[in-house]
């Protein structure tokens, strides 16, 4: 969705979709069957963390992404109790942590 946005944005010089649809863009996505049923900010979180997971094999006295990591991850947290209690993810969905395996 934000890809879209800045497409839209930058290439096309439409700033806000809203306006001329009507619609937001996660909607005009939902209405065509197109949408991902994980948000995309938890997403993002979650590829950035396995990323680092990665990084962190290789890397294992990197302390400054170890925090990183513990950052990335309570984020993944909170970020997950919203989407539960607004019912947007499952009730039962949970992220398993990868700084346990790192140490």
């Amino acid at each position: 969705m934000s890809a879209i946005g800045t497409i839209l944005r930058d290439q096309y010089a439409i700033p806000l979709v809203k306006p001329i649809v009507g619609k937001s863009i996660s909607d005009v996505l939902k209405a065509a069957n197109l949408a991902s049923t994980m948000p995309e900010d938890l997403s993002n979180l979650m590829k950035k963390a396995q990323s680092l997971a990665v990084h962190m094999d290789k890397n294992k006295k990197d302390l400054h992404n170890k925090r990183n990591m513990q950052i990335i991850e309570a984020r993944i947290h909170k970020l997950s109790r919203y989407y539960k209690r607004e019912g947007v993810i499952a009730k039962n969905w949970k992220y398993e942590a990868k700084i346990a395996s790192v140490t």
